[in-house]
């Protein structure tokens, strides 16, 4: 996640969408006022700064009425003002109104049976690649999004544009010429690319029952962005 004050945005990182790759070359420009979040693993180059402070308990309490003890321990204990999946509506929580209301807020998002083979690659690489794509599938634990950019009620987008993942160079031209961001086509990095070797498209690999497994847990995305198979 990123607040910079130098351009005038506030970029919201969603899984699986080459978020960190964004941040890491948004690192070289960002002042040392901006808020960057750290990236796990760390890279060479991405300078996280400005993320810790103090959090109002107050808001994070009365939404959370029944996990009183909870919400009031994480909200002491918590250094971490801002965090690296951090959503949209928590940042609007967490920042002036007139900073919120006047910045270019933006993120990206990614065709689903895409996003889950990414994210089915990355997790059978740390697990020594024993993994099979049913027994991912099996677990449920899906790189959705969708909250990070809506409203508590998961209906309404609350950021000023979604970038689509499949055409993310050229949208993301159209950004950063925008908000006077140096960017000559490319990002220079592809974090966290090495985990996929297998480059089959998604329709060579998923079958008809993996294919509605996604388009159940997915709904949501697909309902507000109109993806298909």
């Amino acid at each position: 996640m990123i607040l910079s004050h130098k351009y005038k945005f506030i970029f919201i990182k969603t899984a699986k969408t080459a978020g960190t790759s964004i941040e890491v070359f948004l690192s070289k420009y960002c002042g040392p006022a901006d808020v960057l979040t750290p990236v796990t693993p760390p890279i060479e180059g991405h300078q996280p700064r400005n993320y810790e402070g103090f959090i109002n308990p107050i808001p994070e309490i009365l939404e959370r009425p029944g996990k009183f003890l909870s919400a009031m321990r994480h909200s002491i204990i918590s250094r971490e003002k801002f965090y690296r999946h951090m959503p949209a509506s928590e940042v609007q929580k967490r920042i002036p109104a007139e900073v919120w209301n006047s910045y270019f807020k933006f993120c990206a998002e990614r065709n689903p049976w895409d996003k889950v083979l990414s994210h089915y690659h990355m997790h059978a690489a740390r697990e020594g690649g024993s993994l099979s794509l049913d027994e991912y599938l099996a677990r449920g634990r899906f790189p959705i999004n969708y909250f990070r950019y809506t409203d508590r009620g998961g209906t309404k987008i609350i950021v000023d544009r979604v970038l689509r993942y499949e055409d993310l160079m050229a949208e993301l031209g159209e950004v950063f010429s925008q908000l006077n961001v140096p960017f000559d086509g490319t990002l220079g990095v592809a974090a966290k690319s090495e985990y996929r070797t297998d480059r089959r498209p998604y329709r060579q690999v998923f079958n008809d029952e993996q294919r509605r497994i996604v388009e159940k847990a997915f709904a949501k995305e697909i309902e507000l962005h109109g993806y298909q198979f």
